[in-house]
């Protein structure tokens, strides 16, 4: 590849940013894709130090994952307005951004929404609608008219302005969004495999019984009932969503023109 100039291209893989807003939260299926992909991998660990990519220009997408917080958490999160600024620079910007459960939130409130705080409890497997919009967009064309997926939130939001709902719940509206080509909010957690659930399982039991009387001990069931068919859905989900990465072509620059 050549660039208008008649220089070659220097073909680098992809970059992405992931902003990691809890302890060992987990990529899952989203690393399988990206890894597929061949994309390099950036954690910004603000759990442990609010440190936060200083420009865009570093990479081709960001992702933003859940967190035990909500979105409006300022006061013991001060990270979250840059985080929420940072987000609205890559979408505005063109690149392909995902927001999944807290990130999804946070991406609302960046581009205007408004979060709801504790009104929409899910925790487990169940089964998600998707909207005649989302049954043509790439993120969710692959699937049926419903599929099933992990869900653990508490909160909820109202759809930005602009943005197109792409999936919905009974208890959650809006389950997936997309702003502009490739800004996407998740509420569920399509990246959260069976090996996520059960990391999840053994980390935080004492959440789990507290939330969800009785799904530790009806674990095995439920997975051998859901888990593969959510595994292959949030597999296709996260492939589809690293499709629109669009990568930054770096121009190659002999020493004899430098």
């Amino acid at each position: 590849m050549v660039s208008s100039r008649g220089r070659p291209y220097q073909e680098e893989p992809m970059r992405v940013a992931v902003i990691e807003n809890m302890r060992n939260t987990g990529l899952g299926a989203l690393a399988a894709a990206l890894d597929e992909a061949g994309a390099e991998i950036e954690w910004f660990r603000v759990w442990q130090d609010g440190i936060l990519p200083k420009e865009i220009s570093g990479h081709d997408a960001l992702v933003v994952l859940g967190g035990e917080q909500s979105a409006l958490d300022d006061e013991t999160h001060p990270y979250l307005p840059e985080l929420a600024r940072l987000t609205r620079r890559f979408g505005d910007a063109g690149k392909a951004v995902l927001g999944i459960c807290l990130g999804s939130q946070i991406l609302a409130r960046a581009y205007g929404a408004d979060n709801h705080l504790g009104i929409a409890r899910e925790f487990g497997w169940h089964g998600i609608g998707v909207t005649a919009e989302g049954r043509a967009d790439p993120l969710l064309s692959a699937l049926d008219g419903e599929f099933t997926i992990f869900e653990w939130h508490a909160d909820t939001f109202s759809l930005p302005e602009g943005a197109v709902r792409l999936a919905s719940s009974p208890v959650a509206e809006n389950q997936a969004f997309r702003i502009g080509r490739a800004v996407y909010g998740t509420q569920f957690h399509f990246e959260a495999n069976s090996d996520v659930v059960e990391q999840w399982k053994a980390e935080f039991p004492d959440t789990i019984a507290r939330i969800a009387p009785g799904w530790l001990e009806n674990h095995a069931e439920l997975a051998a009932r859901h888990g593969g068919a959510a595994d292959a859905a949030g597999l296709a989900i996260a492939r589809a969503w690293v499709s629109l990465i669009e990568r930054e072509e770096v121009e190659m620059l002999s020493q004899a023109s430098a």
